[in-house]
């Protein structure tokens, strides 16, 4: 502190070190401004209602610690292996739960699958087998839609989870 700071008005004053301290806030500003450019447009999440309730759900905090999953969610040790989506489709992020994100697809247009605990998902259109994002433990969990409007869980589908946990198998060429 006493290379700054002193008794008179100029003591300890170095002009060589404070620029060195403005152009390396400077820099840090502008590589945190950079990295955060990935999308200029606001990220809404997808609020959803779900025809069932539990008291403790993805996202709660109980005797203040954070729940990643609830009833209906399947828990699975990604182990470094990427999420990856299990068709061509939109991925959204979910607005409740432990870093939760919502996949649809036309393929299974009455569906929504839910995974949490995703970090740095990648959001908007995917192909078949692009990652979604990774995590060291996901719950994975299926929405089906109801005639009122709302969203069931119901069983989890293993082959959509299959198909999210493997690398897609290359395109045979002829």
């Amino acid at each position: 502190m006493g290379r700054f700071f002193g008794t008179g008005a100029t003591a300890g004053y170095r002009p060589h070190a404070l620029g060195q301290l403005i152009l390396g806030l400077g820099l840090g500003l502008l590589l945190a401004t950079l990295g955060g450019c990935r999308s200029l447009t606001p990220v809404v999440p997808r609020q959803i209602v779900l025809k069932q309730a539990w008291e403790i759900e993805s996202g709660d905090r109980v005797a203040g610690q954070l729940i990643t999953g609830s009833l209906g969610d399947v828990s699975v040790q990604l182990q470094g292996t990427r999420l990856r989506a299990p068709f061509a489709g939109q991925i959204e992020l979910a607005a409740r739960g432990f870093h939760c994100i919502y996949f649809s697809t036309a393929e299974v247009p009455a569906y929504l699958f839910r995974y949490c605990g995703v970090r740095r998902p990648r959001l908007g259109q995917v192909e078949a087998g692009e990652a979604m994002g990774r995590g060291s433990q996901i719950q994975f969990a299926t929405l089906r839609s109801q005639p009122d409007g709302t969203w069931a869980i119901v069983e989890p589908s293993d082959r959509v989870l299959e198909r999210s946990l493997n690398q897609p198998l290359p395109a045979l060429r002829f």
